[in-house]
């Protein structure tokens, strides 16, 4: 299959199971191994193209069709939507291309006039694409600003209750941007500039992040960073700026008993690791078998040896699976991810405010478990990928309301110079896309008194 095809057949599928689009593509490459890597990209390209503008790519194709838009099949509108993605958004593919090549997937339905619908609807959009008129901006804030930077409705109103009309957009702005690859250096092998050294040897430049000392944001990585030799020999791991940030409000010392709940991959595992000196003992926590062993294929790579794998519902009697206390407790709660649309964009179509109610109970409760695991004197971060207030302040507001002898720190007062715009008036902290130029991220550290 053409990368078109293959990104036309896992938008399809995923319209049906309401799934992630990076593990079906994943699937998807390693059943086709003809597809070259920039193949590879651009199909990862186009997915995550149609998710990230699907709102105003629908507006515009609804203008353009004589019937009710809902009329349209699946299939056909996502024909419609990659090609029309093309035609606004890549200024590297002629219009023409974008155009026959929808035909064309359009005639593979069998159906001759499907594929007459798609060549009238988007050559009459070729002809007029810059006279679509969008809600009126004055008239029709929520509605301009929905369509424009492509939100769902709902989202756009949660965000200008919690950040005010004049931060909306531009924080809309910025989920829509492809983000950088950022990595942490793996300071047990290598330090920064060592590193950037090592990756200059295979073509890749790395640049210093502004605030993660050990962050570099690197470019001119051909096909998947694993298959970097700097990677192989562990000299680094994937993470963004905000998730290493996390690591240093901790900063858990040599010899300390450590509990990261929701472990997951292991990335902010892995990075207290190396405040350890691999000494001491980690114990990562987390529901899913698959996750733990790609973690455990992570610390194996880097050198890490103290980590400690442990499969278990977090939200149920965490206290019975220990009889010891832990010095720092790491609680990375599920969240609804709002922070990382940039990285994520099926996240807006995904996420509703009923479920972000749910987390926000699912966060309080592992709070609750975790917190009678704490040693008397240790210190507990929750810490959240969402911009959500429900999430975060609500959450850290109701855990606090219970008496049981854990207060709230001022964040000001544990993290260097270089993070302290990062840390809010309430001590918390608040990473946001738009202002830092990184994850939006959330963070709450509690102590045992």
């Amino acid at each position: 299959m053409t990368a078109r095809d293959l990104a036309l057949k896992a938008l399809n599928s995923l319209d049906l199971s309401q799934g992630f689009p990076e593990p079906y593509l994943d699937r998807a490459f390693r059943g086709d191994p003809n597809l070259n890597e920039r193949e590879r990209a651009f199909t990862v390209h186009l997915v995550q193209g149609v998710f990230r503008w699907r709102l105003r790519l629908d507006w515009i194709i609804g203008k353009t069709v004589n019937f009710p838009f809902k009329k349209i099949e699946p299939p056909v509108l996502n024909i419609l939507r990659i090609a029309l993605f093309q035609i606004l958004f890549m200024d590297r593919v002629p219009e023409s291309a974008a155009v026959n090549e929808a035909v064309r997937q359009a005639g593979n339905m069998g159906r001759r006039h499907v594929a007459g619908f798609v060549n009238g609807i988007l050559r009459n959009i070729c002809r007029r694409k810059d006279g679509y008129a969008f809600p009126d901006r004055e008239n029709d804030p929520v509605g301009y600003l929905s369509v424009f930077y492509s939100y769902p409705p709902w989202l756009v109103k949660k965000w200008i209750r919690e950040l005010g009309m004049d931060s909306v957009g531009h924080l809309l702005e910025a989920g829509n941007r492809t983000p950088g690859l950022v990595i942490r250096c793996n300071r047990l092998k290598i330090d920064r500039q060592g590193l950037i050294k090592r990756l200059k040897e295979e073509g890749v430049t790395g640049k210093e992040t502004p605030h993660a000392p050990e962050g570099l944001r690197i470019s001119g990585v051909k096909g998947p960073v694993s298959n970097l030799k700097a990677f192989k020999e562990g000299l680094f791991q994937v993470q963004d700026e905000a998730a290493q940030v996390c690591g240093h409000l901790l900063s858990p010392g040599h010899g300390e008993r450590v509990l990261d709940l929701c472990a997951g991959l292991g990335g902010k595992s892995t990075h207290m690791a190396r405040f350890m000196g691999d000494r001491g003992l980690i114990v990562a926590l987390d529901i899913s078998h698959n996750r733990l062993v790609k973690l455990i294929d992570s610390s194996s790579r880097l050198g890490i040896g103290c980590i400690r794998p442990v499969v278990a519902d977090a939200r149920d009697r965490l206290s019975s699976l220990f009889r010891c206390l832990f010095d720092k407790i790491l609680i990375d709660g599920p969240c609804s991810g709002l922070g990382t649309i940039s990285r994520h964009p099926d996240g807006k179509w995904t996420k509703t405010e009923d479920h972000i109610n749910r987390l926000a109970q699912l966060q309080k409760s592992l709070l609750n478990q975790a917190a009678p695991l704490l040693q008397k004197g240790g210190k507990m971060l929750y810490v959240t990928c969402t911009i959500s207030r429900q999430e975060n302040e609500n959450v850290v507001k109701g855990f606090l309301e219970e008496d049981r002898g854990i207060g709230l720190e001022n964040l000001k007062e544990h993290v260097p110079d270089w993070g302290l715009d990062l840390i809010d008036d309430h001590g918390f902290l608040k990473t946001l896309p738009h202002v830092h130029g990184m994850d939006g991220f959330f963070g709450a550290l509690f102590t045992k008194e």
